[in-house]
């Protein structure tokens, strides 16, 4: 592969100009209009063994409203001053979708019979039909759906839209001995930093920086706490509603419907990750002892370990992911190149563009698009084989077609965090007992963030929801730091700029109680890459690889407890979730050897 500097979308595969999508929704919505004449109040005079057709016919329309607001998030994400054109292609493909609305609601008024043998005759839509029969339950009338629906974009989706321009605008003075350490280096000196890039300063190796960096961001976000906390309010008046309108036992209950998750597996993986956060603590006492911090606070909790400062070019940090990919399946590296080669993947932060990272599924029709905020950090290197992981899933996927490509929460983690775990085995390969401290203490912060912390976030979700009034800043600020000490316990002091954190966490207003997802995600991976590990012959490994691609091809055409059970595994099973956890054990004991092994000191404690 060609050095890559900085990798930018191409959007010709959605769209090749924006007048091309305007000339399409036009065409787009004659060809609903249609379909809403020919088959709304009709759908019980269809024959069993032609409803499949009709089906096709419903999801090319729905790919096709997806394949408009595809193009307009990702213009929106690439820059987010263009939320005006985003807001109108949403209204747009709103009116659209409300032509179509009837469909699922009147399949599932059908009898049961009729139901049947159309699941018979259409038989790669079987779990997506079974899915609306279960959840016809919470459907309300065909005239109030619409209705929801034609507000939705004036309602809780704007604020989400305010929160997302809100912070994308934010920008922070950088630290001052940072500015200091940048005219040294003869680096371009940058006054003003995003949110991706003040943030990235809680992983720099001296602790002015980080406990300076902490401080100008909370001094920030402090401006807006009135309005991050008034959004988060209407999101959690918005979930009571739903709950109280669709009949949901509680706050949560809508997400475990759509992830084919039970109450009961839900509640016993919070409760197994709770009961051991210990092992968070038992790593941040060490860490404190290797970087010779009597108390560490919450700007040390990425404080880099000696040996783990250094930058990773992005070309190189490619390399290093391809790599990986590449010793594991000729398949899933042929697809990460082929990503880079053809505009799937926008690299670096710039102006006005969304922070974080994702990876956007797209349309069956197109491809995934992935952004990322690259800064030259290992944790990047990290994100990268993490977004490609996401990205190898959902371009497997999209042959099961769009109503089916998706997957829910619990299993959309797997392929991401497998990836991860994939650039993590060969990195360990590469380096000397001493190098692998810094390496396996990121690795660790990394499941830790992805496994404790997410659960730390769905107890604060879980208590903010429980409550019918509206919460002041200072009572959100409470719970979110109850929260986090029960994780960190003694091994880590929590200041007061910390207490206001969770204002600026996107989950918690894009998708509420998405966060257990990712605990869930951890769990399911480290099992699956301890089984992998375990091996020990070509073909069994081989076996395992292809049996791993047919999982992730199968998208969302089957129940997570289904394509688990490939692997001999039974995510009912109260056992499930310690198979994860003593992989986590396993890991951090790795560590202490390590450790050990290099620091006389700390062999003695």
């Amino acid at each position: 592969m060609n050095t890559i500097e900085v990798s930018q979308w191409d959007l010709s595969a959605l769209f090749k100009s924006q007048e091309q999508l305007e000339r399409f929704i036009v065409t787009h919505t004659r060809r609903t209009k249609q379909f809403a004449k020919q088959y709304e109040g009709k759908l019980q005079e269809v024959e069993a063994e032609t409803f499949c057709d009709v089906i096709k016919e419903y999801e090319a329309i729905i790919e096709g409203i997806a394949r408009v607001m595809t193009y307009a998030f990702l213009c929106f994400a690439k820059d987010t001053t263009q939320g005006d054109m985003y807001a109108k292609y949403e209204m747009q493909t709103t009116q659209i979708q409300n032509l179509v609305l009837f469909f699922e609601l009147e399949f599932c008024k059908l009898p049961s019979k009729k139901q049947e043998d159309i699941i018979k005759y259409a038989p790669h839509y079987a779990y997506f039909l079974q899915k609306l029969i279960e959840q016809d339950k919470y459907q309300l009338s065909l005239a109030e759906e619409k209705i929801l629906l034609a507000t939705s974009p004036v309602g809780v989706g704007a604020f989400s839209r305010l929160f997302d321009e809100h912070l994308a605008n934010l920008r922070f003075n950088a630290p001052k001995i940072y500015k200091t350490q940048e005219k040294k280096a003869q680096k371009p000196k940058k006054s003003k930093l995003s949110e991706e890039e003040i943030l990235t300063l809680l992983h720099h190796p001296k602790r002015e920086v980080r406990k300076e960096a902490q401080k100008i961001f909370t001094k920030k976000l402090s401006k807006s706490r009135h309005l991050l906390s008034y959004i988060l309010n209407m999101v959690r008046k918005d979930l009571h509603i739903n709950m109280q309108l669709r009949g949901y036992k509680l706050p949560e209950s809508f997400r475990h419907i759509s992830n084919a998750a039970t109450q009961k597996s839900v509640d016993k993986l919070v409760e197994v990750v709770s009961e051991h956060y210990g092992l968070v603590s038992q790593y941040y006492e060490i860490k404190a002892k290797l970087l010779g911090i009597k108390e560490l606070k919450d700007y040390d909790r990425y404080a880099p370990l000696e040996g783990s400062a250094f930058t990773l070019p992005y070309d190189e940090a490619l390399k290093l992911v391809l790599k990986s990919f590449g010793q594991f399946s000729k398949e899933f590296k042929d697809i990460a190149t082929k990503a880079l080669r053809k505009g799937w993947v926008d690299s670096h932060p710039m102006p006005h563009k969304r922070g974080g990272a994702f990876s956007h599924g797209s349309v069956p029709s197109a491809h995934p698009y992935v952004l990322l905020n690259y800064t030259q950090s290992r944790r990047d290197a990290f994100t990268i084989a993490h977004e490609f992981g996401h990205m190898i899933h959902q371009e497997l996927s999209k042959k099961q077609g769009y109503l089916n490509m998706d997957t829910p929460l619990t299993t959309a983690e797997t392929a991401s965090v497998f990836a991860e775990m994939l650039l993590f085995d060969t990195l360990k390969t590469t380096l000397s007992p001493k190098e692998l401290i810094p390496l396996y203490a990121g690795k660790l912060e990394d499941i830790f963030s992805t496994l404790f912390r997410q659960i730390v976030m769905t107890h604060f979700e879980r208590r903010i929801h429980a409550q019918d009034d509206e919460l002041k800043p200072e009572e959100f600020d409470k719970i979110w730091l109850e929260e986090n000490e029960r994780m960190f316990g003694s091994s880590l002091k929590l200041s007061k700029n910390y207490e206001g954190w969770w204002c600026y966490i996107p989950h918690f207003i894009h998708s509420p109680f998405y966060c257990y997802a990712y605990s869930y995600g951890q769990l399911l991976v480290l099992a699956l890459f301890g089984l992998y590990k375990s091996q020990k012959s070509p073909n069994e490994r081989e076996k395992f690889i292809r049996k791993y691609s047919e999982f992730l091809s199968l998208g969302g055409s089957k129940s997570p407890k289904e394509l688990i059970s490939a692997f001999n595994l039974n995510l009912e099973s109260d056992k499930f979730w310690l198979i994860g956890i003593n992989e986590v054990q396993k890991m951090l004991e790795e560590f202490k050897e390590l450790v050990y092994a290099e620091d006389s000191v700390l062999s003695s404690l």
